[in-house]
């Protein structure tokens, strides 16, 4: 904790609303439930007043919000636990006495996705770890961290504040939070055996970019010891914590099956309507598809999907971000693609193209576009820096025969 004090067992903490990180708001009381397996929400009386509901299944209504099921949180709260990396970074970094998901919502620190934190007083916000942030100067210092965290050996206290334990959405990748230039960048590492990695999610990243996506900055980031890839954060703004959704919890949240053509429903209904915002969303995550079935990017689960709510309860989306060739050569996404499932496949994803408010022509036109831009990958990655042998084994799977036909079909 950020004064310092040992952390002592309880089956309640405090949730708080950092929208204006310098004025806190209480949101409410979480608490143990299903045997320790999961985590409800309360409102507080302040928050029933004052405040918005944090999804659409957590009403401002004086009541106990339970989970969906067991081994997570209700509603919004669940994005507020760590990623897989945070949770192995709690368990050797910090070792609490207890690793209930309530001890993963506290660990994972002021840092945390979004802008929901976690207190142990319902008084004053007292996070876990509320330390200043590496700084660009630091990062060999953290990739060495990183290291003896994968390694499973002992950090000693006077480090501990350079590595959070992770500020993203159901990833496994190493991480950490760093500042540069004034601004929230969340740098991903290489595992041992993938040390091209971070290279190619900014070149995968770069060239969704120029196939008309919004996308995170990236940046390189040169190393002692290979590259790592900085993420500038989405969900910070100058002086602002923007409260944040996962497609998961957003999808769930309304009762929808998890798939694009949902979460592009989800947009038309929760986007704002003025100058036609939430059509052009509807639209980019179309795109969004296409191209992750074109790339290879198989890992585009509803973790990786984001949504910003405004000030106005309306819900963005946010910019892609975890885009990256996964090459695996599965043959379906992650999440529901159209009518024949989760099936990677151009003809799949148009066979719902109504659902993102798009003629079949329109979603024609739009996925020739896409085409075009992924038909030049290779010479992209190559001005991205990436090495020919890394490029030949991403050929495998990237121009592979189901995937080079489905783009020579939309470009011919």
């Amino acid at each position: 904790m950020s004064s310092g004090a040992p952390y002592r067992v309880v089956d309640t903490l405090f949730l708080w609303y950092l929208g204006r990180p310098e004025r806190p708001v209480l949101v409410g009381s979480l608490n143990l439930v299903f045997s320790g397996r999961g985590v409800s929400l309360r409102y507080a009386p302040e928050w029933l007043q004052i405040g918005f509901p944090l999804s659409e299944d957590l009403p401002l209504v004086d009541r106990e919000h339970l989970p969906r099921e067991k081994g997570v949180a209700a509603g919004a709260v669940d994005d507020a636990r760590p990623d897989r990396w945070g949770e192995r970074v709690i368990r050797q970094v910090e070792r609490p006495p207890r690793l209930s998901l309530l001890e993963m919502l506290f660990f994972a620190g002021d840092g945390r996705f979004g802008a929901l934190g976690v207190s142990t007083a319902a008084e004053t916000y007292t996070p876990s770890n509320k330390s200043p942030l590496p700084q660009l100067a630091d990062v060999d210092a953290v990739h060495e961290l990183v290291r003896k965290v994968l390694a499973g050996e002992m950090i000693d206290e006077a480090h501990r504040r350079l590595i959070a334990p992770g500020a993203t959405m159901g990833g496994a990748r190493p991480k950490a939070l760093i500042q540069m230039e004034g601004v929230e960048w969340v740098l991903k590492f290489a595992e041992e055996d993938m040390s091209s990695e971070p290279l190619v999610e900014h070149a995968a990243m770069t060239l969704a970019a120029q196939a008309g996506i919004t996308v995170a900055e990236t940046r390189p980031i040169k190393l002692d010891r290979g590259a790592a890839v900085a993420v500038k954060r989405f969900d910070r703004a100058p002086g602002q914590r923007l409260h944040s959704l996962s497609a998961n919890v957003a999808l769930k949240a309304a009762g929808s099956e998890l798939s694009y053509p949902n979460l592009a429903q989800l947009l038309r209904r929760r986007g704002p309507t003025e100058g036609g915002v939430n059509r052009r969303q509807m639209h980019e995550l179309f795109r969004r598809l296409i191209f992750n079935i074109l790339i290879d990017n198989t890992d585009d689960h509803e973790k990786n999907h984001a949504l910003i709510v405004t000030d106005a309860q309306h819900h963005l989306l946010s910019p892609a971000f975890d885009v990256l060739p996964t090459g695996q050569a599965l043959g379906y996404q992650a999440m529901v693609v159209g009518v024949d499932g989760a099936i990677s496949s151009v003809d799949n994803a148009l066979s719902m193209s109504q659902a993102y408010w798009l003629s079949r022509r329109e979603a024609v036109a739009e996925a020739k576009d896409v085409a075009e831009i992924v038909n030049h990958w290779r010479a992209h990655f190559v001005a991205a820096g990436i090495d020919r042998n890394t490029i030949d084994i991403l050929a495998t799977q990237i121009d592979r025969s189901h995937l080079l036909e489905q783009r020579c079909a939309l470009t011919k």
